[in-house]
């Protein structure tokens, strides 16, 4: 009787605790603009100077980004991200413990608020180093959907309960709650984690020849030199890539729109629209909600119209319709007299910007391969860098010339962020020795990513 092959699931397992991961930084990195009004009346702080340490974790976080990258694949996604998040454990409890009378508190608040953005920086181009040597091309999309849907999950269940613990227990309890959290969670990844699924003794060999079958559907380009050190960089096929600034640019955009809502929504739903705290908490989990569900149907659907049309379709299509559907709600919403329906029409533009998440990181793994987290950790850097704009040039907009102005400056980027996909290309890998191999990407160009 022939016997029955067990085909194990540990990289979905590795995969969902990224996605538990992504959740625990954005709840890090979203806690102090849920207990911001506190820690503005306490230290007597103002929107202003608020915005300066927003401003500060995301320059801290963009200003890593290569040299995480780098972490990455000198060292492996396991270990990186365990140290990570040791160091925002360490950085959240830091903020706890600052006395209410202490002098230069703004400065303090601005050095630990960068400290932990560097420390957060290694997350992404970690997890996308991950995909690139556990995640077989054809799932790649589900995967990343999967994995930045914790960014809406982490940030969507924030608010309530950080502000029922704000509530109860002051706002210092709400980061020794995201301390500890987060080290339990970093302690479990450097458990179960493993940087190649070779080294995994839970990975079947049916599970392990389905993971290597679909990273050699990939152009060949990508998986590297033959003979060549895995933890080698190639910073010049990386730095003469026409279309990756085209891919900082557009993430630069997604990141100035995404951070509006990090940063401003829960003080935009209390101060402009008028809500309470406890209503302000209730709409500000509308649009990290929307987030997730759109990030992971976004995934799912690049990896189906990739199948079906090919990659220029299923990563550029995707998010350049995603990107113009993002402008249309966010001028809606910001005109809409109704709170409520501001609420829930500026949520949709969320959730129609997180269609396009998925887009960003898969398309790195697609042309970078084995340079992946280098390579997104560049894409990334954009995103920080237009996160830390808005999150000091959004209330100083506000200010002069009103909120809706606000949201559109955001549309327009939507627009720009939608051009910028068009002169992206998936479907031609880095060019690893020398010239490019014209058989790979001919084989991608225009035809459907098959199983």
């Amino acid at each position: 009787m022939p016997s029955i092959e067990r085909r194990s699931r540990v990289r979905y397992l590795l995969a969902f605790w990224l996605f538990v991961l992504s959740g625990v930084a954005y709840l890090d990195r979203t806690n102090i603009s849920i207990a911001g009004l506190q820690i503005s009346a306490e230290y007597g702080l103002g929107n202003q100077r608020l915005g300066w340490i927003f401003s500060a974790f995301l320059i801290g976080y963009a200003g890593f980004q290569i040299p995480a990258g780098w972490l990455a694949v000198r060292f492996g996604p396991r270990i990186v991200l365990a140290f990570g998040v040791l160091w925002w454990g360490v950085a959240t409890a830091i903020t706890a413990l600052l006395p209410s009378n202490i002098s230069h508190a703004v400065m303090l608040l601005i050095g630990i608020r960068f400290a932990l953005g560097a420390g957060e920086s290694v997350i992404y181009p970690a997890a996308n180093q991950f995909v690139a040597r556990w995640v077989p091309l054809q799932e790649r999309g589900f995967i990343n959907g999967l994995i930045f849907a914790g960014v809406g999950a982490g940030s969507g269940l924030t608010p309530p309960l950080l502000t029922w613990l704000i509530m109860h227990h002051g706002w210092r309890a709400a980061f020794w709650f995201s301390a500890v959290v987060g080290l339990v969670v970093g302690a479990a990844w450097w458990w179960i984690a493993r940087d190649t699924p070779e080294e995994h003794a839970g990975v079947s060999a049916a599970e392990l020849r389905h993971i290597r079958d679909g990273l050699q559907a990939q152009p060949t380009a990508t998986r590297g030199i033959p003979g060549a050190p895995s933890t080698g960089v190639s910073w010049r096929a990386i730095l003469h890539r026409r279309d990756l600034p085209a891919l900082m640019i557009g993430y630069f955009s997604f990141g100035y729109i995404a951070w509006i809502f990090f940063s401003w929504f829960f003080l935009y739903m209390a101060q402009v629209r008028g809500f309470d705290l406890k209503s302000s908490a209730r709409y500000s989990m509308l649009p990290f909600l929307s987030m997730t569900v759109c990030c992971l149907a976004g995934g799912v659907l690049s990896d189906r119209l990739t199948r079906v049309w090919g990659l220029r379709v299923g990563r550029c299509g995707l998010a350049s319709v995603s990107f113009l559907l993002t402008a249309v709600f966010l001028v809606l919403g910001s005109q809409v007299h109704s709170p409520q329906l501001a609420g829930v029409i500026l949520a949709g533009g969320a959730g129609a910007l997180y269609l396009a998440q998925s887009s960003f990181w898969s398309a790195s793994v697609d042309i970078a391969g084995r340079n992946s987290a280098v390579f997104s950790s560049m894409v990334n850097m954009g995103a920080q860098l237009g996160g830390a704009v808005t999150a000091s040039l959004t209330p100083v907009i506000a200010l002069r010339y009103g909120w809706t102005t606000s949201f559109a400056c955001a549309a327009g980027l939507a627009v720009v962020g939608a051009l910028c996909w068009m002169v992206v290309h998936p479907e031609r890998p880095l060019d690893l020795t020398g010239e490019t191999d014209d058989n790979a990407v001919h084989a991608v160009i225009g035809s459907p990513i098959t199983r």
